[in-house]
């Protein structure tokens, strides 16, 4: 597949001298900016999106998009191009030695659109996601223009942008940080990190194998996650398998706190790291890069009229799929609260409320991380033994297969603080909470819940036909699955969020706590 390139052209803003301010300017043409600009876009806000480069990044990176994610893609327009092009997966085995620990499934029940995973990798992603955004006549995609400077007022902010043909500035209402885990927008505003870096350093190898060869194990029909403690071939250490679109694989070798980088750059040494995995010579070395990786975040996600996210706001460890993952959804909560503040339809306490939930996930995800760290790279003798013991119980006694752990995968966070829901009245039989996910099922006419939430609110009716102000109602069946993963009974209604997002739930409507509720998720006084 042919990358495609946005390359630099001189606009007659520079050409005038004469700033133009912009609601919004997007720093970073990565995944999470290119996701923010085509949600901005479908709420019918122009968007500027500057990177310093002018094409998609080499290699996999990020390759496990969760379905959460997905959902977000497709709301977009290119989620079942992602899926269906990518490599669909819901289990996992996990290995100590040569004996299998346990296996798991993350998906066990079926009817949803999206499946629980699918791995492509990111320069397939971001190359769809530039060709959605170049089709998109709200955003102007600029390559080559560096951020240099920034400047904010009580009404804005001034960006001072490099050029081929030099600085030029720029205005905007509103500026988005999506530049990466060494974003020179949050060394501008002068924000610290806060957490781990880890001193373990790992290889990525992606390999695709000659036809005809018959690797140790692997079969293409059945993708899933395998993942390795003290394997045979790479005694002491970790592995991590991946299949990945167009035939290759994705191998993850740890190679500990002491390893020579240099060294360990040597393609022969990886081809040789490769063989002894797979069993075979046979195959080509794609791509290969080695990386340490860090546990940490921003202290803050706003300030001012600058918000961060993705990698510029917050740093994981590769094992679980949380970096992209968790920086899409950062996009996703942003894109509806920052359209409401500039349509005046939504308070600025909204912007307030991206910091504080999203803050509640990257620590979230944070927490996750570093255990799945600690565990995969023990500190310590004891805690060397405690892992072996770990794994040897699992494989016959359920109860330490959720103490052995090789990277929780990517869910989405539930927002059970969040200063926008309403909290539930009424007792409820199961189903999501106000902050929580909102989750998909099929509907009885053809197609899915998930298709049904746009751009705005919606109200979820169940067995019962009602009117509201501001939302749009979908009526489903009082009875049925959808029912069922709500906890609704005849008579429930449930408002959702623009982000896909439970904001309240009753179990009998009235017009008056739905307003009400909507107001207080718009961030409007009460």
């Amino acid at each position: 597949m042919e990358l495609p390139h946005y390359p630099y052209h001189q606009t007659l803003e520079q050409r005038s001298g004469q700033p133009q301010r912009r609601p919004v300017v997007i720093v970073g043409a990565g995944p999470v900016g290119l996701t923010l600009a085509l949600d901005l876009a479908n709420r019918d806000v122009p968007v500027v999106v500057v990177d310093d480069s002018d094409r998609i990044g080499s290699g996999s990176r990020a390759v496990c998009w969760a379905k959460k994610t997905l959902e977000v893609f497709d709301r977009l327009g290119v989620g079942e191009a992602i899926a269906r092009d990518g490599v669909r997966w819901q289990r996992g085995r996990v290995f100590h030695g040569e004996r299998e620990a346990y296996a798991f499934d993350l998906l066990p029940e079926a009817d949803h659109k999206m499946p629980a995973m699918v791995n492509l990798q990111q320069d397939q992603v971001e190359a769809r996601l530039v060709r959605a955004v170049q089709l998109e006549s709200r955003i102007e995609l600029r390559g080559r223009h560096e951020l240099i400077g920034l400047e904010q007022d009580e009404e804005g902010v001034t960006l001072n942008l490099r050029t081929p043909d030099g600085l030029f500035d720029m205005r905007a209402d509103w500026v988005v940080a999506c530049d990466g885990a060494r974003s020179p927008t949050r060394a501008m505003l002068g924000l610290s990190f806060r957490g781990q870096v880890f001193e373990d350093r790992f290889l990525i190898a992606d390999v695709r194998l000659d036809a005809g060869a018959r690797p140790r194990g692997l079969d293409p029909a059945r993708p899933e996650r395998w993942f390795w403690f003290d394997p045979p071939f790479h005694r002491g250490q970790s592995v991590l398998l991946h299949a990945q679109a167009d035939g290759l694989w994705r191998i993850d070798f740890q190679l500990g706190r002491d390893a020579d980088v240099d060294t360990e750059r040597d393609v022969e040494r990886i081809k040789a790291r490769v063989a002894a995995m797979l069993g075979t010579d046979r195959f080509e070395l794609a791509w290969s890069s080695i990386y340490q990786f860090c546990c940490r975040r921003a202290e803050r996600f706003r300030v001012g009229r600058v918000l961060l996210a993705g990698d510029a706001a917050h740093q994981v460890s590769p094992f679980g799929a949380r970096g992209a993952n968790s920086g899409v959804q950062d996009a996703d909560n942003l894109g509806w609260k920052l359209a409401a503040v500039l349509k005046g339809q939504g308070g600025d306490v909204l912007l307030d409320s991206y910091e504080f939930e999203r803050i509640e996930a990257a620590d979230d995800n944070i927490a996750h991380s570093t255990r799945a760290t600690d565990f995969i790279s023990p500190k310590s003798a004891l805690s060397l033994r405690l892992r072996k013991a770990a794994l040897d119980l699992a494989a016959h006694s359920d109860f330490a297969k959720p103490l052995v752990n090789s990277g929780r995968l990517s869910l989405p966070t539930e927002h059970v603080d969040s200063p926008l829901s309403t909290l539930d009245a009424e007792a409820w039989a199961g189903g999501p909470a106000p902050g929580w996910p909102a989750p998909d099922a099929p509907l009885e006419g053809g197609g899915w819940l998930s298709e049904r939430f746009g751009a705005g609110f919606v109200l979820l009716s169940f067995g019962w036909p009602v009117q509201a102000d501001g939302v749009s109602v979908i009526e489903l069946p009082g009875e049925g699955l959808a029912a069922r993963r709500y906890g609704a009974r005849p008579g429930s209604v449930v408002l959702v969020r623009p982000d896909a997002i439970v904001a309240a739930r009753w179990h009998r409507f009235d017009t008056a706590a739905v307003q009400q509720a909507l107001a207080r998720a718009l961030g409007r006084p009460q």
